[in-house]
């Protein structure tokens, strides 16, 4: 392998999330509650063949990691109001090793503990539903008080790439200076300094201005990328250098269109900017920061092409009436990581983009199948013992790590398939809220396993490949602690295992749960059919109460089995490191 171990000497002292004056900070957790952690948390260390490389492409590997650490450093902006200063002071305090871990882990001050709780581990204010996105103290009664009392004002403060800040001459000033400094944002936000000066009670400021020199520093690095790709991988250049504009206009639809219908020829790829919404617990709809560095997987991803010859099978076998055609071209590809930054960082397994609907209805989307995530030994394991403790000893062995690599892409497919906007025209983020990000992961999930059938019933996979899957999906819903309710995959879950129950696809039986394969299907394309359904209605109070029926946790049954898979553990979190930013394992 090339070594290609990046310093961090990237040119960051000047970036403009640090100017966060000297935290008078301090350790907050017990050291042996911070320790438990750590011990439960395994190391992953990504370092992928990157011999294919050619000088063009190291060079913006390069540039690449630049933008990536300082959209990271964004991210943690966006998630805590202190974030950027505990990690200022956990830099110049290089022997708080056990803090240190827990920053990196959780990408802030803030831990998930071990009964799933968050709470911070060194003397900030502890985390709310606002993060750092919303004006602090921001709650979601007052915030729909102003917005029922404000209905034209709705659209612009809740913009999924906008910070909302009390509208005061101080914050007013802040944006003015920002755009005496770079014009060019008054020109791709026309309007802007009218809005701002006429916006009572709150501004919604685009990330752009109020990430102005961050953004400046990242349109650089992927312009300096773009230049010497231009000839190795004209795609990916174009792609690059549409993204940096998208950057300062915070409207993605020109890189988003480059990403999904280039064809790149060379070995790298990329996902860069805001995108998910699961960071946002207060109206679900803010987008936070990422930048995944990825080199392909050829072998992997020819294979995978032939997999979407069905896809239309599929969606024409979901159980809901208004069907669409569907494409069949759709970008897949198997990559490893070389770099994760901002909300991809971890063990994210796989990614379907652009989410706007109208972008998905217009070019398509783009699946990246994270291949030394899915098929990493070390996260198996841990998957599979959780997988034996829960579920009766015969089927022990039905989990496979093919099935789950299939079952997450036909979950990534998933998100391709069903409903996809509201009976009256509403995109589902606008329609559903909070809601939404949980439905569509259940619809996806759902999606999945349905497709898993329609598979063998054509022939596509073996009964052993299907029970895999099937394994594969069960063990998703499996959960080791109660979930919060900010927590959208693990809620949607849970709901998941109690309709399984429900339905006798999953049965009680002595402290373990047994898997009716027979009934699974049926119990599946019933949820399915309830989820499609309440997509298509939109009614976020429905959404709601469906929620609140299936999300319930039972002392005598959920925490019986989450116990046992607790004490088979051995680890619980993931912390990653990379070979491109870290060096080699130490």
């Amino acid at each position: 392998m090339k070594n290609l171990s990046f310093a961090l000497a990237l040119g960051l002292a000047a970036c403009a999330t640090a100017p966060s004056a000297p935290a008078n900070l301090a350790p907050a957790l017990d050291p042996a509650r911070a320790e438990a952690i750590l011990q439960r948390t395994q190391r992953l260390h990504l370092a992928p063949d990157l011999s294919a490389l050619t000088p063009s492409e190291e060079v913006a590997v390069r540039d690449l990691l630049a933008a990536g650490e300082r959209m990271h450093r964004l991210y943690i902006a966006q998630r805590h109001p202190e974030g950027l200063a505990a990690a200022d002071f956990l830099a110049a305090h290089p022997e708080l090793r056990a803090e240190n871990d827990l920053f990196r882990l959780n990408s802030g001050p803030i831990a998930t503990t071990l009964d799933n709780t968050r709470e911070p581990f060194l003397t900030v204010a502890p985390e709310t539903p606002a993060r750092n996105v919303y004006p602090p103290g921001t709650t979601r009664e007052a915030f729909d008080a102003f917005l029922a009392a404000n209905p034209r004002r709705r659209d612009e403060l809740l913009d999924d790439r906008s910070v909302v800040w009390p509208a005061t001459p101080e914050n007013r000033e802040r944006v003015r200076a920002v755009l005496r400094r770079y014009p060019a944002l008054q020109t791709l936000h026309p309007g802007i300094w009218v809005r701002i000066v006429d916006s009572t009670d709150y501004l919604a400021v685009p990330y752009s201005i109020a990430y102005a020199d961050d953004i400046m520093f990242i349109y650089e690095r992927l312009h300096g990328a773009a230049r010497v790709m231009e000839t190795d991988d004209p795609a990916f250049a174009r792609y690059l250098r549409l993204r940096a504009r998208d950057l300062l206009a915070d409207d993605y639809e020109g890189g988003d269109a480059a990403w999904v219908t280039g064809d790149f020829t060379g070995n790298l790829n990329a996902q860069i900017g805001a995108y998910e919404t699961y960071d946002d617990a207060l109206y679900g709809v803010k987008t936070f920061f990422s930048l995944s560095l990825l080199v392909r997987d050829r072998a992997r991803s020819d294979e995978l092409q032939a997999a979407l010859a069905d896809i239309q099978v599929v969606e024409n076998a979901l159980p809901y009436a208004h069907h669409r055609e569907v494409r069949s071209d759709i970008p897949v590809g198997v990559y490893n990581v070389i770099a994760d930054f901002g909300q991809a960082r971890g063990a994210n397994t796989a990614t379907i983009l652009p989410n706007e609907a109208y972008l998905a209805r217009q070019y398509g989307r783009t699946i990246l199948m994270r291949g030394n995530i899915l098929l990493s030994d070390e996260i198996f394991a841990e998957t599979q013992r959780a997988f034996a403790a829960a579920v009766v000893g015969e089927q022990a062995g039905d989990l496979t790590p093919e099935g789950g690599f299939y079952r997450t892409l036909w979950h990534e497919i998933g998100h391709y398939l069903g409903v996809d906007q509201t009976s009256d025209g509403r995109d589902l983020d606008a329609a559903l809220e909070d809601t939404a990000d949980l439905l569509e992961e259940m619809k996806a999930d759902l999606v999945s396993l349905t497709s898993a059938r329609i598979l063998r019933e054509r022939g596509r996979l073996t009964d052993a490949q299907l029970r895999g899957i099937y394994a594969s999906g069960i063990r998703r819903v499996l959960q080791k602690n109660r979930p919060r309710r900010e927590q959208p995959y693990n809620t949607m879950q849970l709901m998941q295992w109690n309709w399984f129950l429900d339905r006798g696809a999953l049965r009680f039986e002595n402290g373990r749960l047994r898997i009716d394969y027979r009934r699974y299907p049926e119990a599946v394309t019933s949820l399915l059919r309830e989820v499609l359904a309440i997509q298509r209605a939109g009614d976020r109070n429905a959404a709601n109460a469906f929620v609140d029926r299936w999300a319930v946790w039972r002392p005598d049954l959920h925490e019986v089995i989450a116990q046992r898979m607790r004490e088979s553990e051995r680890t619980r979190f993931t912390l990653v490191t990379y070979e491109a930013l870290d060096g080699p394992r130490r």
